[in-house]
């Protein structure tokens, strides 16, 4: 083998490592990629059942129901259109509170939305950009009927 075919098989070699660690990162990021949906967007089936992704809305007054001698707890997630059954096993954040907005990250499963994380805000008027876009107003504040009352009853 020449010197120049020695430096050739190199830098092909280089090309084609760059190329494959490239494809590797971009299967990584993909696979751990998670979207954010509203109530409504699961509800009309967006996401796919068993895809990990981020649910956020407001926790339905009346709906949060524990189990007796256990971390498991199962709630409501609405927004303006829709609400979902959500299901959660482990200690809440201390902010969880009904009629507040929070994100959760899980799968669809069956209808019920398999929660292993949830984010519950951190002061009274914050809220996840997404979600206030997806509610349709200001942070603190939104434009649909159902969530005007939950906000005067707060």
């Amino acid at each position: 083998m020449t010197r120049r075919q020695r430096r050739l098989a190199l830098v092909l070699s280089l090309v084609l490592g760059v190329g494959l660690l490239a494809l590797v990162a971009s299967q990584v990021f993909r696979e751990n990629l998670m979207y954010f949906y509203s109530a409504s967007e699961l509800a009309a089936g967006e996401a796919e059942e068993g895809q990990r992704v981020r649910f956020g809305g407001l926790v339905v007054p009346g709906s949060v129901e524990r189990e007796p001698g256990a971390l498991l707890v199962q709630f409501r997630l609405a927004d303006c259109e829709a609400n979902l059954p959500v299901r959660f096993s482990g200690i809440l954040p201390d902010l969880f509170r009904e009629g507040q907005g929070i994100v959760a990250s899980g799968r669809m499963q069956q209808g019920v939305f398999e929660a292993d994380e949830v984010l519950a805000k951190h002061d009274e008027n914050y809220m996840p950009p997404e979600l206030v876009e997806k509610l349709g107003g200001d942070a603190g504040k939104h434009s649909c009927a159902p969530f005007k009352s939950l906000q005067e009853a707060t």
